[in-house]
C-alpha cells in the first residue's frame, strides 16, 4: 500500500468521523492556504523574472549606447592597447552621453565613478578580434550577450554583456532572501487571520444546523412539539422552515392517531357493552329470548358489522389499496336509485328527498364504489337532519366536469368546523346529534372514494339551513373532447 493511499485512506476517516462545523473549517483554511502560497508562489517568480528581465534590458540599452563611443575610440587610437589595465578610461567609455545644443556629444561628468543602479557597469567586458578579453568583467560565458565593433566593416572588437543571473552577490542573495522571508511573514500572518474568520463564519453557519440536528433527535425521541428558529432564508432558513412543517405534521398524525385509537375502541366499547348486557340479562333470565330481544342483539351485530367494514374500508383506502373497477357508466340513474333506496326511510321520519337531474350522465367510474358514495351522503343526511326535513339533490355539467350538491336542511354546521367533517371519526355532537349511533367514517370513506375518481368534495352552509355537500367529477368525453 503507497503511502499516498494510507494519507488518503487517513483523511477519508477523519472526515468521516469529524463534525461539520470541522470539515468546515479544514475545507475553507485549506483552500486559504493554497490560494496564499500560490499567490505568494506566482508573485516570488514574477517579481524575480520580471526584475531581472528589467536590470537585463537595462544592460542591453547601456551596451548599444557603448557600441559608437567604442568604435570612436577605436578609431582615435588604432587598437585597443589604451584600454588594457587602464579602468579609469574604461568606465569613462562606459558612461552614457549627453547631446548638447547643436548636436555635439560629450561624456557625463568627469569622473570614472558611475552612477548605476542597474549594476551593468559591472557586468560589461571588452574583446578583441579574437575574442580575448581585453578589460572589464573577465569571467564571460557562452550565455554572455555580444556586440560587434566594427572599423570600416571589419569586426575588431566585441563588448559582451554577461545576465544577471550569472553574477549574483551576497547583497543581492541577502535583498532575495529578505524578500522571500517578508514573504513568508505575510503569509503566516494571512493564514491565522484567515482561520479566525474561518472559525467565525464556520460558527454562523453551522450552528442553524446544529439547532436542525439536535432537534432532530429530539423529534425522533418522540418529542413532537419540538420547533426550531428560523433566522434567515437561504437554504439553511428553509430546511428549518421543512423540519418545523415535518414536526408539525408529526405531531397531528400523532394526535389523530391517538384520537383514532380511543375513537375506535369507544365505538367498539358500545355496542360490545349493549350485546354483553344482553347476553347476560338472557342468562340470569330476566331478558326473555323473544323477537324483539333477538331483533335489538341483531341491530347491535349489525352495527359493529357497519363499523368493521368502515374501518377496512378506510384503512384500503389510506393504504391505496382499496379496488376500483372503472367502466363507462351513466351516472344518472345510479343516482335515481341511490335516491329510490332510501325514499322509503325519508319519508318514514317525515322528511322529503327529491332529485333534480340530467337525463344522462356519462362518466367513467366504478359504479359500486359511486354507489357507495351516494350512500353514505343520503344516510349522512338522513341521521343529522331533523324530522320533518328535506334533502334536495341536483346536478349539472360545468367544464366538463358533473357538478352534484346535495342540499338538506337544519340544523346546520359551525363554519369553524366545516374543514374537519371528512375527518374520520369526526362529529359535530353540539348541533348533529347521533341517533342512529353513525361512527363519523362516512364522510371520511367518501373523500377517498371521489379524490381516487380524479374528483373534489368539499362542504359548505346550505341555503336549507343546514349542509351542503358538492361532489365535482370528471365526465366522460368522446374522442373529439366532447361529452361522450
Amino acid at each position: 500500500m503507497s503511502i499516498a493511499h494510507s494519507i488518503a485512506e487517513l483523511t477519508d476517516r477523519f472526515f468521516y468521523r469529524a463534525n461539520i462545523r470541522l470539515k468546515l473549517f479544514y475545507a475553507m483554511l485549506a483552500l486559504i492556504v493554497v490560494v496564499i502560497a500560490a499567490i505568494n508562489g506566482a508573485g516570488h517568480y514574477i517579481f524575480n523574472r520580471d526584475f531581472l528581465g528589467y536590470l537585463n534590458e537595462q544592460a542591453q540599452q547601456r551596451m548599444e549606447d557603448m557600441v559608437p563611443r567604442l568604435e570612436q575610440a577605436y578609431r582615435e587610437h588604432g587598437n585597443w592597447e589604451f584600454l588594457r589595465d587602464n579602468p579609469r578610461a574604461w568606465f569613462e567609455l562606459m558612461k552614457p552621453a549627453i547631446v548638447e545644443h547643436g548636436g555635439a556629444v560629450r561624456a557625463s561628468g568627469p569622473t570614472f565613478t558611475p552612477s548605476d543602479l542597474t549594476g551593468a557597469t559591472l557586468r560589461f567586458s571588452l574583446l578583441d578580434a579574437r575574442r580575448q578579453l581585453v578589460i572589464g568583467y573577465p569571467a564571460v560565458g557562452p550565455d554572455a550577450r555580444l556586440s560587434p565593433l566594427l572599423q570600416d566593416d571589419v569586426i575588431v572588437g566585441w563588448v559582451a554583456q554577461t545576465p544577471f543571473e550569472s553574477v549574483i552577490g551576497s547583497i543581492d542573495l541577502r535583498f532575495q532572501q529578505s524578500q522571500f522571508l517578508a514573504q513568508i511573514i505575510i503569509a503566516v500572518v494571512a493564514v491565522m487571520l484567515a482561520a479566525f474568520l474561518v472559525v467565525r463564519i464556520s460558527g454562523v453557519l453551522t450552528r442553524p444546523l446544529t439547532r436542525v440536528a439536535r432537534a432532530t433527535h429530539r423529534l425522533a425521541g418522540g418529542d413532537y412539539a419540538i420547533r426550531v428558529e428560523v433566522e434567515s432564508g437561504d437554504e439553511v432558513g428553509m430546511l428549518a422552515q421543512d423540519f418545523n412543517q415535518l414536526a408539525m405534521t408529526l405531531e397531528r398524525n400523532e394526535k389523530l392517531r391517538r384520537e383514532f385509537m380511543a375513537d375506535v375502541s369507544h365505538e367498539l366499547r358500545t355496542p360490545l357493552g349493549i350485546l354483553n348486557g344482553q347476553l347476560e340479562a338472557l342468562e340470569d333470565g330476566v331478558l326473555q329470548p323473544d323477537a324483539q330481544t333477538l331483533r335489538s342483539l341483531k341491530s347491535e351485530v349489525e352495527h359493529l358489522n357497519k363499523l368493521v367494514g368502515d374501518l377496512y374500508d378506510l384503512s384500503l383506502a389510506d393504504a391505496g389499496a382499496l379496488t376500483y373497477r372503472r367502466t363507462d357508466i351513466d351516472l344518472a340513474p345510479l343516482l335515481r336509485d341511490s335516491a329510490a333506496i332510501y325514499a322509503e326511510r325519508f319519508s318514514q321520519r317525515g322528511m322529503t328527498l327529491s332529485c333534480t337531474l340530467p337525463a344522462a350522465m356519462p362518466v367513467h367510474a366504478d359504479a359500486a364504489r359511486l354507489q357507495q358514495l351516494f350512500n353514505n351522503l343520503f344516510e349522512n343526511s338522513l341521521r343529522y337532519t331533523d324530522s320533518g326535513g328535506r334533502l334536495q339533490v341536483h346536478a349539472q355539467l360545468l367544464q366538463q366536469h358533473w357538478h352534484l350538491v346535495f342540499d338538506d336542511s337544519e340544523p346546520g354546521v359551525p363554519p369553524e368546523v366545516m374543514a374537519r367533517l371528512f375527518e374520520r371519526f369526526f362529529r359535530v355532537e353540539a348541533s348533529r346529534n347521533r341517533a342512529s349511533g353513525g361512527a363519523g367514517l362516512g364522510l371520511a370513506i367518501c373523500r377517498r372514494i371521489v379524490d381516487a375518481h380524479q374528483g373534489t368534495i368539499g362542504a359548505t352552509a346550505s341555503p336549507l339551513g343546514g349542509l351542503r355537500v358538492a361532489v365535482v367529477l370528471p365526465a366522460r368525453l368522446d374522442d373529439e373532447g366532447d361529452m361522450a
